[in-house]
């Protein structure tokens, strides 16, 4: 076994150094040869092993901690497995607990919370005493209309897929060579109970809040149409803000750059850039008046899901995963039109497919109405947080879990 320290400098001074695609189609195509190959036999079975970068502030990373936090507080056999490290990621959500699950064997069901492409590599990593028996589950997250070719890799190496959007659904499906695909989405509400009525603040300022990951892709996430947004709406007055929250700006200083330039002199915005604690954000999120995302693509939302749970009105980009659950009855959905999916960082960069540009006239619109009218905010963020208590919940979750794969009363819990 090479030790983490070495395997992380051959990572940063040799690997990263080779041509993007050359190295990806290396490994995929290398791992899915040798990755041990899950037994056609095993059916689903508790104990529940959920799999993924459980400490690592990424989409992924947090479906898995979603997950893990669902079957548990549902009373299920669960335990975790964190591969944080064997996937290069960085650690930082380093405070999550877990039942370590790296003992686990025989029968049972996995949940893999690892894209396509490297499920051979996860898998490998497991090795083949942890998934002999094992029914294998991929959770896969996708922000496209359609899924690279290199998906291809991961499709013999599961028994199922589930993903948390039709829209996502939609792009799998003509990949996924029969095997299921169901539409899970996150337990968004285990993070607890939704936020006190919301009244105004008039001690402190409108407060806008932008969340957004700059390894997650500076162009889908496209913070900078958010950041136009707020100022035709707003300009220069010091009764409103905007707060950008991201993180991993230092591996993206162009990303952060580009956010400096678009400030401009404005001393109305701020722009925080680190890992925070869920109590962390979870205060950002209540000392707001709104959550603005005019993303590109969305493979579910979790940002706008979060700040419903908590009653903040959302104003964000009318296309793709979100639309599953975000309409004018509970946010101000924004118009768009269809552009070329071009992304300088690499992951979502296909010009043959298309993602959206959201109408940042009519987002700086529906952030001034938002002000102006506090009825509109308040009603907003009452059936947002309506929805999001109905459909995501830790019950809900564990119910369309034991639903799906037929373990209806038979012994799942424990």
């Amino acid at each position: 076994m090479i030790p983490d320290v070495v395997r992380h400098s051959l990572h940063r001074c040799v690997w990263q150094h080779l041509p993007r695609a050359w190295r990806r189609e290396a490994l995929f195509h290398v791992t899915a040869l040798t990755a041990p190959r899950p037994s056609a036999q095993a059916k689903p079975a508790p104990p529940f092993l959920v799999v993924g970068a459980l400490r690592t502030a990424s989409g992924l990373g947090e479906s898995a901690r979603l997950c893990y936090h669902a079957l548990k507080a549902s009373a299920m056999q669960t335990c975790g497995l964190d591969i944080t490290a064997e996937l290069m990621q960085p650690i930082d959500c380093p405070d999550f607990r877990f039942a370590d699950g790296r003992d686990v064997e025989g029968p049972g069901t996995l949940i893999l919370h690892v894209n396509a492409p490297l499920v051979p590599f996860a898998l490998s990593r497991l090795g083949r005493r942890r998934i002999r028996d094992k029914y294998i589950i991929g959770y896969w997250a996708w922000e496209l209309p359609n899924v690279p070719s290199d998906w291809r890799h991961g499709i013999p190496f599961v028994h199922e897929i589930w993903v948390p959007s039709a829209f996502t659904a939609d792009a799998v499906r003509p990949m996924a060579g029969g095997r299921p695909v169901r539409v899970i989405p996150h337990p968004v509400a285990v993070q607890g109970a939704s936020a006190a009525l919301r009244l105004p603040r008039p001690d402190r300022p409108f407060t806008v809040l932008l969340v957004f990951n700059m390894a997650s892709s500076f162009a889908r996430k496209n913070p900078l149409a958010s950041i136009r947004a707020f100022r035709r709406a707003f300009g220069d007055d010091p009764s409103c803000r905007l707060i950008v929250k991201t993180v991993n700006g230092r591996e993206f200083p162009d990303g952060i750059r580009s956010i400096t330039d678009a400030i401009g002199a404005a001393r109305n915005i701020a722009v925080v850039d680190r890992a925070m604690t869920a109590d962390e954000i979870a205060a950002l999120y209540d000392d707001s008046d709104a959550v603005i995302s005019l993303h590109r693509s969305e493979g579910f939302g979790l940002t706008l899901a979060e700040a419903m749970l908590r009653r903040v009105p959302v104003v964000a980009t009318d296309w793709s995963g979100n639309v599953d659950f975000l309409n004018v009855g509970n946010a101000l959905p924004i118009p768009c039109r269809l552009v070329p999916a071009e992304d300088p960082q690499g992951t979502y960069h296909h010009p043959d497919m298309m993602w959206a540009e959201a109408d940042v006239d009519a987002a700086a619109d529906a952030l001034r109405r938002l002000r102006r009218d506090p009825e509109l905010a308040r009603r907003l963020g009452e059936a947002g947080a309506r929805d999001a208590a109905r459909s995501w919940s830790a019950y809900g979750y564990a119910d369309a879990v034991r639903r799906h794969l037929g373990l209806q009363g038979s012994g799942a819990d424990a």
